[in-house]
Formats: C-alpha cells, structure tokens, sequence
C-alpha cells in the first residue's frame, strides 16, 4: 500500500472519459496505475486523457508533484495479462451487462487470490456481477461519478458477500483520494442513480407535456433546491443513451414508475446524446 492508503498498484480497464478519471485519481494519490484498453489506437487515446488531467491538476495547484514522475508511474497496454500484478483492479466499461461479466472474469482469472475487483457500474446489480465470478468476496462496487476530478462523492457499494475488511479499505482509499464515501447495500441503481434517474425522468415528462422549456426546469431545481446542475443539464453530460439504458434496467426491476419518456428514446434513436454529439435536452455547439 502506499503512505496515502490506497493500493500501490491499481488497475483500471477502459480508459474513456469515466477509466481516465479513475486512473487520474489514484495516479495523482501516488498509486502505480495500469490502464488496459481494447486496441492500440484506444490505448493511445487513454494515455493523452490521463496525462493531460495529470498536467492540469498540477497546474491548478490541485496536486503537489512532478508531472514526469506521475507518468512513470502510468502504463496504458492492450492485455489483460498486465493485470496480473495488480492489487486492486477498477473496471469501467459501458454499462451493459454481458460486457461487464465478460471483463470482470477476464479481469479475475488473471488477478492474485487476494486482489480487489471492483465494478464502475451506476445501476448493475452487484450481488448479480458477484455471483458471474470465482471470489465474490474480493468484489465490491466502486461507482466514481463524472467528471471524476471535479466531484466528491464515491458510492462504494457492498454486495452480499463483500467482506468486512474489503468494505473498510474501500472506505479508506475514497478518503484517501480525496473524495467522501456513501456506503450502500446492493439494491437496483443503488442511491444515486435511483435518485437521480427518477428526478431526470420526471423533468423529461415535464418537457414532453409542455409544463416549461428545460432551461426553466433547470432553472427551478438549481435556484429554488440548490442543485449545482439540473436534471436536464446532468443528463446531457451523462448521456441520453447511458440514462436509457439506466432506466431501462430501473423499469424492469422497480416497475412503472422508471418507465423511459418517448421523448428520451425518441432523442436517443435520432442520435441526439448529449454534449458528446452536440445536442440533448441542450445545444452544445455553441
């Protein structure tokens, strides 16, 4: 471990916005951090997004250190055997289940008996996930939230077979990054996501009805309720299609009350995902 109580070797699979900013936050916190991706060119990519929120935490004063030594410390591969070494592996691929089955195994197969796994999942079931792999008990969910710098809050999730000492160490490294813990037993979309997504859906019907533009329904839970983003705004930078498929998962697990608004799907199939295409419940071009 290192001084900080984090892992001294931490691995993270998927290096897109989400596996950047976990590799950036125990990168920055002293961990040797290993970033495996699918191909070369993605692998590339990763590199450039972790180094350069390396370079600008430096530059804001977020962070003490040497930018050439934190890079040293960071490896960006194509195989999964680098993970061998590992004591704490973060997966972070799409939230699509058969997806992160298949990684999480991969992922465990090549891990230490005691090695920690863990999952970036927003809504999976983790006792589900637990129940696909060979030691429950080292796997735990560990939901950062983006963009993964500028927030504070890690849900560490515990499934039922999660032990006690894997539970307080994860407590630990949140602390240790930085960041608060909310502990949450494993129950569909945990906190979070349950929270959110039913305040996200809700607007969406709000605008489909025509009760206000969503600027003003923005407006109204970011002045009158305090939040720093409203559920429109939050939904864009999340993505439509990542709060589809979240509500999706809600409606079949918790019922009608999470069924998806046309107006979400109609948005996802005409390619309208948020700031990443340019357009959402917001235009992003500008």
């Amino acid at each position: 471990m290192t001084t900080s109580n984090l892992p001294a070797t931490v691995g993270v699979l998927g290096g897109g916005r989400m596996g950047a900013g976990i590799a950036h936050a125990f990168l920055i916190n002293g961990s040797d951090v290993l970033v495996v991706e699918r191909d070369e060119a993605s692998a590339e990519a990763a590199r450039e997004r972790v180094e350069s929120a390396a370079a600008k935490s430096i530059e804001r004063g977020a962070v003490d250190g040497n930018l050439d030594e934190m890079v040293s410390r960071l490896a960006v591969t194509v195989d999964y055997n680098d993970f061998a070494d590992r004591q704490l592996v973060v997966e972070a691929v799409p939230e699509d289940w058969d997806l992160k089955v298949t990684s999480l195994r991969g992922i465990e197969e090549r891990l230490a008996d005691d090695a920690y796994l863990a999952s970036n999942t927003s809504s999976l079931s983790v006792n589900g996930l637990a129940r696909e792999l060979k030691r429950p008990q080292n796997f735990l969910g560990l939901h950062f939230f983006n963009p993964v710098p500028a927030s504070t809050l890690i849900e560490v999730v515990l499934g039922e077979q999660t032990t006690p000492d894997l539970a307080q160490a994860a407590k630990r490294w949140v602390e240790a990054l930085g960041k608060t813990a909310v502990v949450v037993n494993d129950a569909p979309g945990f906190a979070s996501s349950r929270l959110g997504v039913a305040i996200a859906l809700e607007a969406m019907r709000m605008v489909e009805e025509g009760v206000a533009s969503a600027a003003d329904i923005d407006a109204a839970m970011v002045l009158g309720y305090k939040h720093p983003t409203g559920p429109l705004r939050t939904t864009d930078i999340v993505g439509l299609d990542v709060r589809l498929g979240i509500a999706e998962y809600l409606h079949s697990t918790l019922g009608d009350r999470f069924a998806p608004p046309q107006i979400l799907k109609d948005k996802v199939a005409r390619g309208e995902l948020g700031r990443k295409s340019g357009k959402g419940f917001f235009d992003w071009t500008e």
